[in-house]
């Protein structure tokens, strides 16, 4: 797997006036695979604690993401991708699990980039990564990303119509200054917008914000025990989680799977989510 740290530097630069400027009109022409990646099972097991998974031999849905971010993360740090990183917001997240994945099997992983389309704060793209055991496709997660910048193309538009109101709070977790770190280190993300107050300001906020994958991956925690073998988990990032913080958590059964959500104090969706 490609280090994570020299990407994150490579991006930076590429930001700098003079340096960067890159403004690619499609995505990527290439694929990249690392094969027969191992689990590690300090770290699977400290992911777990991190995000409220129960300890097992099973990996919860969201850990082959973290495994396979580097080499998602290595082609969105490619000179050829549309957006750049320091400008890029995780807007959705998509991951289907066809079956459990267990921590003795060795992941293949493949990325690449699709569907680059207009949005009327500027364009989204998909990144697709695919672990698979022995030939056969076990997981698949497909992440959103915006790029913010001004376009004359409205494309893809948010909903403006009134908000309704978030339905009774299942349950309501203090989100503490640590997790931006705590899971930067189990996950391997260190983007500064989670971890550093300076790099927080840079980028447009006032203090540190979790990451979305936590987000995700601590509400399916809070359902782990009602999960399905196979299932689909899409999720929406709305408005950031900052840190420290308390978010309240909402579930609803639906026939098939569940409706789930996150919300500020005010009422405000942090993330929406379905499980089907």
């Amino acid at each position: 797997m490609p280090t994570a740290g020299p990407l994150y530097r490579r991006a930076l630069l590429n930001a700098v006036p003079g340096l960067g400027g890159r403004q690619a009109t499609g995505v990527p022409a290439v694929e990249l695979a690392v094969a027969g990646v191992a689990v590690d099972p300090e770290r699977l097991a400290d992911y777990d604690r991190v995000c409220g998974f129960r300890l097992a031999d099973r990996l919860p849905a969201t850990f082959p993401h973290v495994m396979g971010f580097p080499l998602a993360l290595r082609l969105i740090t490619a000179p050829e991708f549309p957006i750049p990183l320091t400008g890029v917001v995780h807007v959705g997240n998509r991951i289907t699990l066809r079956r459990p994945v267990i921590i003795g099997e060795r992941l293949d992983f493949t990325t690449w980039a699709e569907n680059l389309r207009p949005h009327d704060r500027g364009r989204q793209v998909d990144v697709v990564l695919v672990g698979s055991v022995d030939g056969e496709e076990v997981w698949r997660g497909v992440s959103t990303y915006l790029g913010r910048q001004r376009t004359p193309d409205s494309g893809e538009r948010r909903d403006q119509g009134e908000r309704p109101p978030p339905p009774a709070a299942t349950a309501r977790w203090p989100v503490t200054p640590r997790m931006g770190t705590d899971y930067a280190r189990v996950s391997g993300d260190h983007n500064p917008i989670h971890t550093s107050r300076l790099g927080a300001r840079l980028l447009g906020f006032p203090r540190p914000i979790a990451h979305g994958m936590w987000s995700k991956a601590r509400c399916l925690a809070a359902l782990e025990s009602r999960l399905p073998e196979a299932y689909t988990v899409d999720v929406a990032f709305k408005l950031p989680v900052p840190l420290p913080g308390t978010v309240a958590f909402s579930a609803t059964a639906r026939d098939p799977g569940w409706d789930f959500g996150l919300y500020d104090r005010r009422g405000r969706p942090h993330l929406a989510g379905t499980i089907r």
